[in-house]
């Protein structure tokens, strides 16, 4: 990753291969950042611009989210999946009247940048990767950051608009409101030189976003995944459309539910020294049942991780990750339904009448053979 500034410079930070962990106070970055009084870079997120008469409705047609009408400076999110439903590439996006800010992250920008551009055919798209760093911002009001912006994207998370959930009826994540922002290269290096106390580290980003129950394509995805296990319709899909890769899974799933993994919030034991790895196993008794995707230390709630389990791990089981004992919160309901499942399956009432003993269909009028 590109730095657009030396963080290094700044006092007590504390880095890793470019990105910011914190300035050496943690606990008071988060509580800065989620009230708002301090950014983060996040030089792992970068934008592709996509612009043309044809952006909203091209895209539209190769990803899971419903944006042929989507008006301009509404925030929202989309998928790139795989014919099998797996995730390849996940967008924020954002749309002006005149082109698309797509801010994804850099775990899947070279893949996705190379997929869209093979898309294009004939439409009227042409897309670029933007220059500028992406930041974060927080806070109840979410109001405009501290520094003039190019594009801002206001996190819809976790209100469901289209799609569905697969979280357990009446149960809501404790949500930071959160946005991001792309800016220019110098004005965050003059910014995080004259303030660099309203500079927090990524930790506090992430605290916010664990604790939120928020997927992002950098951890929670691995190769098997598909949306329904990180209860991504939320967000990503749009039920009321089709015609794109993956589509078939999707609705699959939705109407029969039972999604292979689930994903859920563990509240690690605080006597633990050090945060599991990603990919740290998670085990019930004897048996792996799953692995953590992303972990931190949040200020309040102590060690947390999110996981990906096995779907039929038993809700109360006595959890251990590292040897380190973790209690579930749930995110994606262990029986693995949503409310968008149909109340009954197509061939239901033939599949009774087969069962009461009839072979055949009755015949019209009940005329028997003509």
């Amino acid at each position: 990753m590109r730095p657009v500034i030396d963080f290094s410079t700044l006092p007590d930070a504390v880095l890793d291969d470019d990105v910011l962990l914190h300035r050496g106070r943690p606990v008071h970055e988060f509580r800065d950042f989620t009230a708002g009084r301090a950014i983060v870079p996040l030089p792992q997120i970068s934008a592709i611009e996509i612009s043309g008469a044809d952006r909203l409705t091209w895209l539209h047609a190769l990803s899971s989210q419903h944006l042929a009408q989507l008006p301009a400076g509404e925030a929202t999110e989309a998928l790139i999946l795989t014919p099998n439903g797996h995730v390849t590439a996940a967008m924020r996006l954002i749309d002006d009247g005149e082109r698309i800010i797509a801010f994804v992250d850099r775990a899947c920008e070279e893949t996705l940048s190379e997929h869209l551009k093979k898309m294009v055919f004939a439409s009227r798209v042409e897309i670029t990767t933007r220059p500028g760093s992406v930041i974060a911002f927080a806070g109840e009001a979410i109001a405009e950051p501290p520094l003039a912006t190019e594009a801002v994207w206001r996190d819809p998370w976790p209100h469901v608009d289209g799609g569905t959930t697969f979280t357990t009826p009446g149960v809501e994540p404790d949500v930071t409101p959160t946005a991001l922002a792309l800016v220019g290269d110098e004005d965050l290096a003059a910014f995080a030189t004259a303030h660099p106390e309203a500079i927090a580290g990524s930790l506090a980003y992430e605290a916010a976003r664990i604790s939120s129950w928020r997927p992002q394509f950098a951890t929670e995805v691995d190769e098997r995944v598909i949306p329904m296990e990180l209860d991504w319709l939320r967000t990503a899909v749009h039920l009321n459309k089709g015609c794109y890769a993956g589509q078939e899974t999707i609705a699959r799933v939705v109407n029969l539910g039972r999604p292979p993994r689930r994903l859920v919030l563990l509240h690690l034991d605080g006597s633990a020294e050090h945060l599991p790895e990603p990919g740290a196993a998670v085990t019930f008794g004897p048996k792996n049942v799953g692995k953590v995707t992303s972990a931190v230390r949040h200020p309040e709630l102590g060690p947390i991780a999110l996981a990906l389990v096995k779907r039929t791990t038993p809700p109360d089981a006595d959890l251990l990750v590292d040897d380190v004992p973790a209690a579930q919160e749930i995110i994606v309901d262990p029986s693995g339904e949503s409310p968008a499942r149909p109340a009954s399956r197509p061939g239901d009432d033939l599949r009774g009448a087969r069962n009461r003993g009839l072979q055949k269909p009755p015949t019209l009028g009940g005329l028997g053979k003509l």
